[in-house]
């Protein structure tokens, strides 16, 4: 299982908390309701539903909602079509992603939960 490993590992994690500061920034530069970020902040993890299809299905969900695809297409329509909801969306999802990746959850291998592209986490990580 291919994984990143030393300096480049904590590159990447870097990465995550300056995607994350930047959010921060950005959703209190424009104003945005504090409250809305906190309520939404966790959304994307309910992509671990998937898990209960099975570690394939999982793996899926989750990297479907933890990838920067998916706010990188709602800034997408912000810019083309404006609106301040998917400026919201994006940044908040964008944070969320920034948060893990700077935790060390990184994208998930059809082998489990614990196998991530940054590497083995939870128990599987001492294993």
């Amino acid at each position: 299982m291919g994984q990143v490993i030393g300096n480049v590992k904590w590159v990447l994690r870097i990465e995550g908390l300056a995607v994350l500061t930047l959010a921060l920034f950005f959703y209190n530069a424009f104003g945005f309701n504090w409250a809305t970020f906190f309520i939404y902040f966790l959304l994307p993890d309910l992509s671990f539903l998937g898990y209960f299809f099975g570690k394939k299905v999982g793996a899926i969900t989750y990297n479907c909602a933890h990838s920067y695809i998916g706010p990188a297409i709602v800034f997408s329509l912000f810019l083309s079509l404006g609106g301040e909801l998917f400026q919201i969306i994006g940044v908040i999802w964008a944070a969320h992603i920034g948060f893990d990746r700077a935790l060390g959850y990184g994208l998930k291998y059809g082998k489990g939960f614990s196998y991530t592209h940054l590497g083995k986490i939870g128990k599987e990580k001492n294993a």
